[in-house]
């Protein structure tokens, strides 16, 4: 399974993600719930912002935002967003999956939630610390002991 570290680009596995969770929604359509779209909608706005704090704290450390080359990271952010998570981008990008749970209105589709958490911590989120302790050291590891991978 160490083939799909870093292989698959975030935004593809939240497309992946939302793509399924509507095909439960369409195939399997029970278990409704209350259909709320100004939940879905502020979950959409948190989720949006929180992914555009990270991006922006990247842009003025200067460092990349290629999530499959965290290697080439030349500074790891820890200000900011990034003192609340140490991944805020895909904490966005969860939370527009949870809009989007709430938008669909059934039950089954929540089960892309927790894929995608699972698949991003296993894949994405463990193979980026690990280039990132190798190149930051002690420094990182201190960080890491302060700030929660998700939230």
């Amino acid at each position: 399974m160490k083939n799909l570290e870093l292989k698959i680009p975030p935004a593809i596995v939240f497309l992946i993600c939302a793509l399924t969770m509507w095909g439960i929604a369409r195939l399997l359509p029970f278990g409704v719930l209350p259909y709320l779209p100004a939940v879905a909608i502020t979950f959409t706005m948190i989720g949006v912002g929180v992914g555009l704090a990270g991006l922006w704290s990247f842009h003025k450390a200067h460092t990349t935002i290629d999530p499959l080359n965290p290697s080439q990271a030349t500074h790891f952010v820890s200000k900011g967003i990034y003192q609340l998570s140490r991944n805020p981008m895909y904490v966005g990008l969860a939370c527009c999956l949870i809009a989007w749970a709430i938008w669909l209105s059934y039950l089954l589709t929540w089960i892309g939630i927790p894929l995608f958490i699972a698949y991003m911590t296993r894949f994405q989120i463990i193979p980026e610390e690990r280039a990132l302790r190798m190149k930051f050291g002690k420094e990182y590891e201190n960080y890491c002991l302060k700030v929660r991978r998700w939230l």
